[in-house]
């Protein structure tokens, strides 16, 4: 429960954050255009908070911080005297329309700026991109990779942690061969040569490293207790922090896989646990919980997880930059995410990307509540990479969100008249069941990763 309201938070703050920056965005050029704003509202549905400004604009906190909105004057939706009609949206030339509607998507990619500017002058700790294991007869495995190898460089682009690197991959589909820059374990440089060919994401939440066969060095586990969950059978047992296991069933033991094998193996049944706390022995009798494991079957859940070792210091780099290196970086790497965003659109129609691979509001929840957690920097680069998606989105060419709006005035830019009401009535109807088939396919994704 306590994670839940956790990510919840996290997810209205982030959410509260980016709205309102997309949302000034188009407020700011409609007052810059001489446009009436009646209401600016962050969240929809009944307002909690609202006051107005000296030129008469509401501005409102409501109920449900799903998004929000800036209503302008418009003759289209009510009816504008005489007066004021020089102050309505639809009565501005068609260029000043389409800064208007364009600027909410673009006040975003230049949040993502600002956002991850500030996360380099406050420093990135990241951890190098060291190879872990690689799977026997696997894409990775035939291009000669090996484990301990640092990866430097994808197709001339330096990495310097494995979000890059995840990037830099997702960038090269569709491509035939992957060039990779590594060091080896002796310090040695080597140039590895991927056949990518046919290479897709078309299975749900595999990375793309896992899916050439490399998984990310980690620390290896040790059979220390890190976390006891609460009202878990390991608490109701009496575990605790800092336990280390021993045994099971009076059986030594020497890694962290065998006490999930027992666990998983014995749901409602007692097993007996040997720990050493505080350099004395304990024997502590749990019943593993049941749970469902997929298929119909059950297994047994402890709810514990182990400690790692400490990260080797050679892994872990943390760079720093000032204010002008900041911004430069900050705007290379919201470009790169902006064209990395619409690549995914693109592969996602072509089927080089399964639609399985994506998240809904709970997906963005979860992800905004574990980088709270991690703190500062983590958020801001969450943040900036919801900002930049936030924005390409809003960009599609559906009728009911911006980039349908551009659509039409882009129409009417060229063909010097406006797109008939009929017209963009359909069209409106037509975008809004793909938008809500598309946000309850992304939601059926998340509750299948719960």
């Amino acid at each position: 429960m306590l994670a839940f309201l956790w990510n919840l938070g996290a997810f209205i703050l982030a959410l509260g954050i980016l709205v309102t920056v997309h949302e000034y965005g188009h407020f700011w050029v409609a007052r810059k255009a001489g446009v009436k704003v009646q209401r600016f509202s962050i969240g929809f549905g009944k307002p909690l908070f609202k006051w107005y400004d000296r030129l008469g604009t509401e501005y409102v906190i409501a109920l449900i911080p799903l998004g929000g909105y800036v209503k302008m004057l418009d003759e289209r939706v009510e009816e504008v005297s005489a007066q004021e009609r020089h102050l309505s949206f639809n009565a501005k030339p068609v260029g000043a329309r389409i800064a208007i509607v364009a600027a909410g998507p673009i006040a975003n990619f230049l949040f993502a700026i600002v956002a991850l500017a500030l996360m380099y002058v406050v420093g990135v700790q990241s951890v190098k991109p060291v190879v872990g294991e690689v799977t026997p007869q696997s894409r990775a495995a035939f291009a000669g990779l090996q484990q301990y190898d640092l990866i430097q460089e994808i197709n001339q682009q330096p990495v310097h942690d494995w979000q890059e690197v995840m990037f830099a991959l997702m960038s090269a589909l569709g491509e035939q061969n992957l060039n990779v820059k590594v060091q080896d374990s002796q310090g040695r440089i080597a140039y590895r040569d991927l056949d990518i060919t046919g290479w897709k994401l078309d299975q749900q939440d595999v990375p793309p490293t896992e899916s050439l066969g490399m998984t990310p060095y980690r620390p290896a586990i040790t059979l220390t207790i890190a976390q006891v969950g609460q009202d878990s059978a390991a608490k109701q047992a009496g575990i605790e922090v800092g336990d280390k296991i021993l045994a099971l069933n009076n059986q030594n033991i020497t890694q962290w896989q065998q006490l999930v094998d027992v666990v998983q193996a014995s749901p409602n049944i007692a097993i007996n646990i040997t720990v050493e706390r505080d350099g004395q022995r304990l024997d502590i009798t749990a019943i593993p919980t049941r749970q469902p494991a997929g298929n119909g079957a059950e297994h047994g859940v402890l709810g514990v997880a182990p400690s790692l070792e400490k990260w080797p210091s050679q892994y872990i780099e943390t760079r720093h930059f000032g204010p002008l290196d900041s911004i430069v970086l900050g705007t290379q790497k919201t470009w790169e995410l902006i064209a990395l965003s619409f690549d995914m659109i693109g592969n996602l129609l072509t089927g080089q990307v399964s639609v399985k691979n994506l998240s809904g509001p709970v997906g963005i929840a979860v992800g905004a509540g574990n980088s709270v957690s991690y703190g500062l920097v983590a958020f801001l680069s969450f943040l900036a990479l919801i900002s930049v998606n936030l924005g390409v989105f809003n960009l599609l060419p559906l009728p009911v969100l911006d980039g349908g709006h551009l659509m039409y005035y882009l129409i009417e830019l060229i063909r010097k008249k406006p797109v008939s009401e009929k017209t963009q009535e359909l069209g409106f109807k037509v975008g809004a069941m793909l938008l809500l088939a598309l946000t309850c396919f992304a939601l059926m994704n998340d509750v299948a990763r719960l």
